[in-house]
């Protein structure tokens, strides 16, 4: 098993300016009954501001991944990751980026494009059924968008899925 650190000792060992740091985020909030892309409770997305912020502060290049509700391994509209966009923006104080996907030649190029202490959101892990069922290859085509991963989903941390374990 790799050493764990939190990340002011990473931060103490390694240089994070121009990295890509894939932070596996718990953005899985709850929205809107009436409209559905209303994001009534913002505790989670403020919960990961600290994380990002200081990997923003160091000169990262910042790759967020979370899932929201339960697509049961397809893609479902009602749980793509829009709406946590705008709150996230406003309390990071920078403008997050947000890729349709989670993998894939496309994410690739926006990974590869981001510039130090830009903020990218991946698309919804869970439209991938490999996320839940902790699937080798997919937890190889996230690891292969960073150079560093941050796990910073406490509420996830405990499940053997490809984002967290």
């Amino acid at each position: 098993m790799a050493n764990k650190l939190n990340i002011e000792a990473l931060a103490g060992q390694i240089s994070l300016e121009g990295k890509k740091v894939f932070v596996r985020v718990d953005l899985n909030v709850p929205l809107s009954k009436e409209d559905g892309v209303t994001v009534t409770d913002d505790t989670r997305i403020r919960g990961v501001v600290p994380t990002v912020s200081f990997l923003i502060s160091k000169g990262a290049k910042v790759i967020l991944c979370s899932h929201l509700g339960r697509p049961k391994g397809k893609v479902n509209d009602a749980f793509r990751m829009n709406p946590v966009v705008p709150r996230l923006s406003e309390l990071l104080g920078v403008q997050v980026q947000k890729a349709d996907d989670t993998v894939g030649e496309a994410v690739e190029g926006m990974v590869n494009g981001l510039n130090n202490g830009e903020v990218l959101l991946l698309e919804n892990c869970r439209f991938y059924a490999g996320e839940e069922k902790n699937d080798a290859e997919f937890a190889q085509q996230l690891g292969a968008l960073c150079d560093v991963y941050v796990n910073d989903a406490f509420g996830t941390a405990h499940r053997a899925h490809a984002s967290t374990a």
